[in-house]
């Protein structure tokens, strides 16, 4: 008999393999290394881990954070980054389960109308352990590697793409101005417009230019600051991050992560000042925050912004 929470808990351990191996990427691609060879390895005594102590999360509370050889501390980084993927993935999950109007529409089985969803599902997965993973690295090495963020714009606009194919008819589709009316009965009128994008072309294109859009948006930023600062503000590797954010969820909520992350950024730096702790020059990882404001924007950005054009209103 089907229950959501075995799907729950299967995506939840998948979340777990997947943090395990974040973990590897995180280390290794700021350095420009392989995050396939070689084996991984303790960083203080070099010896190679263990496959029974590679288990996530488990492993490092068995061996009470410490390397079993050296006894070298391992760092809290790696459960925590395991565990976090793991609940995102769970989440994930959830999300998708709950898009159906009773559980039992689902019942376990798949069909091609579901494919939609089961795609939005999982753009919204890898788009939250490619977040994860450059909120770390640009934290630790302010450094966003162009693996996680150009190879995030390839793998979304490849599975927009995928999703575009099993669009309902008529679903997306973007009409122009109506020009032409036909009489139904006396006193009435069906005017369905001119189609002017089909679906398919309607989400790639939108998607495209959401990318080229919020790119756009933050180099004008950076330029400002530069010719009124005279000194560079933002790095191209925050706007790679923005069209990926964008790539992933569309141009709105792509806003919506910047400025999230922009407030957060305000918000940390003026507790850095007050403590004494930065300067007005000081460097911010501001990836990081912007990575923050994109997980916000994944997981509550439709129900933000339709809140906030409902008070416009």
């Amino acid at each position: 008999m089907y229950t959501p929470g075995i799907f729950q808990l299967v995506s939840f351990l998948i979340g777990l393999l997947f943090g395990s191996f974040l973990n590897v990427c995180i280390s290794r691609l700021p350095r420009h290394e392989s995050v396939v060879t070689p084996r991984s390895r303790c960083p203080e005594c070099g010896k190679p881990i263990r496959w029974y102590d590679n288990f996530p999360i488990l492993s490092w509370i068995l061996l009470r954070g410490r390397c079993r050889d050296c006894k070298t501390s391992i760092t809290w980084r790696y459960p925590v980054v395991e565990l976090s993927v793991g609940i995102w993935f769970w989440i994930t999950t959830s999300t998708f389960l709950s898009n159906f109007s009773r559980i039992h529409d689902f019942g376990g089985r798949l069909s091609i109308e579901d494919a939609p969803r089961v795609i939005a599902a999982l753009l919204i997965a890898i788009l939250g352990f490619l977040l994860i993973g450059l909120m770390v690295m640009d934290w630790q090495t302010m450094i966003l590697p162009n693996a996680f963020t150009i190879g995030g714009i390839v793998v979304a606009l490849f599975l927009v793409c995928i999703q575009a194919i099993f669009l309902a008819p008529g679903e997306d589709e973007v009409h122009l101005t109506k020009h032409s009316l036909h009489l139904t009965s006396p006193g009435g009128v069906t005017d369905h417009g001119n189609l002017f994008l089909t679906g398919p072309e309607s989400l790639i294109f939108g998607r495209i230019a959401a990318i080229c859009g919020a790119a756009l948006l933050l180099l004008v930023i950076r330029w400002l600051y530069k010719a009124l600062r005279h000194r560079e503000g933002m790095g191209l590797g925050d706007v790679k991050l923005i069209a990926m954010i964008a790539a992933f969820l569309g141009f709105w909520p792509a806003i919506l992560s910047l400025f999230v992350g922009t407030f957060v950024a305000a918000g940390y730096g003026a507790l850095l000042l007050a403590r004494g702790k930065a300067g007005v020059t000081s460097k911010l990882a501001f990836g990081s925050f912007l990575c923050a404001g994109g997980l916000v924007a994944a997981l509550y950005g439709n129900r933000l912004i339709d809140m906030y054009i409902a008070f416009l209103r």
